[in-house]
């Protein structure tokens, strides 16, 4: 084990999207097990603050690998086609139209019921965009196509959060 492997090298999984949850928090449990600083607590403090280094670097490749986007975009960078979300914003006109269309549909929801179906219908086009994304990068091996589509779920997390946050405001 190095500090500088890969995550799923770190995980010792393959390098896929697809994998199974319960195989990765197992892997993760005996990894955090294997480090975790009260282990290294008669070894002194410089041992401690190496094994604080490395509980920190298996924790964030846990919430790297068990977020599906930040897994893919993970994989497009490993793979070449980094996502580069904050300068390269370019969507194809259509997902765009989509994007228009589900804001003014917030915007003009009335009741809960109406903000629930919107979220509905986004979750299925999310859970679409997961499987193509999958398919492109287990089986196309195809890190370029897989990356425009890790942008647009990106655009989609961010629209499900306002809907989150609007239907918080019918909890009140």
């Amino acid at each position: 084990m190095k500090i500088d492997d890969d995550d799923f090298t770190l995980f010792d999984l393959p390098q896929a999207f697809r994998l199974d949850r319960a195989e990765l928090d197992a892997r993760w449990r005996a990894l955090q097990a294997k480090v975790h600083p009260d282990r290294f607590s008669a070894e002194g403090a410089a041992a401690q603050r190496v094994a604080m280094q490395w509980a920190v670097r298996v924790n964030e490749a846990h919430q790297r690998l068990k977020d599906p986007i930040a897994r893919a975009a993970y994989l497009c960078e490993l793979r070449g086609a980094p996502i580069n979300a904050e300068r390269n914003t370019a969507m194809p006109a259509s997902f765009l139209a989509q994007q228009m269309h589900w804001r003014e549909a917030l915007d003009e929801a009335e009741g809960e019921a109406a903000v629930q179906a919107l979220d509905d219908i986004v979750a299925v086009r999310e859970a679409e965009l997961l499987d193509e994304v999958a398919y492109a990068l287990d089986e196309r091996h195809d890190a370029e196509g897989a990356a425009q589509r890790v942008r647009a779920l990106m655009f989609l997390r961010k629209f499900r959060a306002d809907v989150d946050r609007r239907l918080e405001t019918f909890d009140v």
